[in-house]
């Protein structure tokens, strides 16, 4: 009863004994009624010998009989087997379900009886046996919870990733995403070395094409498409046709659902709106990948220079940085189910745009703003108290 099901289901690829205790397993009240006839008659029959035993040959003495079958019942069929039992349950399982299989046979007829009357009991106290069988089935905090206390076995890096996996199904694509303000794309309206310089210096492999702002989108340019696409510019020829059709993305969808539609959609980028149709910013296959295995190389760098921690336990940061990636970064826990800026969480506080340089108190965090910059918070200084 002690053993781990999902232990005993890796076990029952190689041994016929772990799939013999997971048939067992399977209907708890036939099992436990089996073992506690069985242990009762040998119980009663060891009484009944020893009984017999001190009458023929120590006077009678029933007293001190039952006392060394107390003693003998307690060590050799109580305390000593169960113990071994809950060291190793899935070894003691796969060994002895051949036997407690026959016993469940042996003593079916009783079982059966038995068994009916104490499922009449349990339909009065609304108690289902086979639910047992469903309770090995863990939600994801419960996963996420296993993995973190008891995932000694697993590299402390893939334990993270197992934990960033189960939690994207948290997590929506408004979390992640690159805002409004810091898509980086081509508008066809400004010169044709801004082009070039943009292309050139590009993280990704598409990038988005636009006219005058990113709310007139025209598409998404693959830079194997660049020689054409700049082609095209030089010659007043309309680029429409090089360039590949945008995806857009609700800011409300799941990571792991979002990861699913690139695939299924073969693209690795797509623009994300509300539910206005309004543009809120860009979201590529790698922030996906970046929250799966974290930030690393250039990005983490970046990440270093726009979170500069001091010596007092402090950490200076722009205005228009994520709330998540200072958590992940420095290892905080500022809550993230608001705005999902510093600058936004500082506004929603007080309601308005501070006019000049202020300090709160949010949630054991004290918060200074440094500068302002035509009413945005440009630069902010975070303590955690007690640090």
């Amino acid at each position: 009863m002690a053993s781990n099901k999902i232990k005993l289901r890796n076990l029952s690829k190689n041994f016929k004994g772990a799939k013999r205790a997971l048939k067992l397993l399977e209907r708890p009240d036939i099992l436990l009624s089996s073992i506690l006839v069985g242990n009762n008659f040998a119980n009663i029959l060891a009484s009944a010998i020893v009984t017999i035993l001190m009458i023929d040959y120590f006077g009678g003495n029933v007293l001190l009989g039952s006392i060394i079958l107390t003693l003998v019942i307690l060590i050799f069929s109580e305390i000593t087997p169960k113990t071994i039992a809950s060291v190793h349950p899935e070894t003691f399982a796969t060994k002895s379900s051949w036997l407690l299989n026959w016993l469940v046979i042996i003593f079916k007829p009783l079982t059966w009886l038995t068994t009916i009357i104490s499922s009449r009991i349990l339909n009065l106290l609304q108690v289902d046996p086979k639910e047992s069988v469903s309770n090995d089935n863990l939600n994801t905090d419960e996963l996420r919870t296993l993995l973190k206390e008891h995932g000694d076995l697993i590299p402390g890096k893939s334990r993270e990733m197992l934990s960033s996996i189960l939690g994207m199904e948290e997590l929506t694509v408004e979390d992640i995403m690159i805002p409004h303000a810091e898509i980086i794309g081509i508008d066809i309206t400004k010169s044709i070395e801004n082009a070039q310089k943009i292309i050139a210096s590009s993280y990704y492999s598409r990038l988005p094409v636009f006219k005058g702002s990113i709310e007139h989108i025209i598409g998404m340019l693959h830079l194997k498409d660049s020689h054409q696409f700049i082609e095209a510019l030089e010659n007043e020829v309309d680029v429409k046709n090089i360039l590949l059709e945008t995806v857009f993305i609700s800011q409300s969808t799941t990571l792991s659902n979002q990861l699913h539609q690139f695939q299924k959609q073969d693209m690795n980028l797509g623009l994300v709106v509300d539910e206005y149709g309004e543009i809120q910013g860009l979201l590529t296959m790698e922030d996906i990948f970046n929250e799966i295995v974290g930030k690393f190389g250039a990005a983490r760098a970046d990440l270093e220079k726009e979170f500069i921690q001091k010596n007092d336990g402090s950490v200076i940061a722009d205005g228009n940085s994520k709330i998540r990636d200072l958590n992940n970064h420095v290892g905080w826990d500022l809550k993230e189910d608001g705005s999902k800026t510093i600058n936004g969480t500082i506004i929603d506080h007080l309601g308005q745009i501070p006019q000049e340089n202020i300090c709160i108190e949010l949630e054991g965090y004290r918060i200074e703003t440094l500068s302002i910059e035509d009413n945005f918070i440009s630069k902010v200084k975070i303590n955690k108290k007690g640090s």
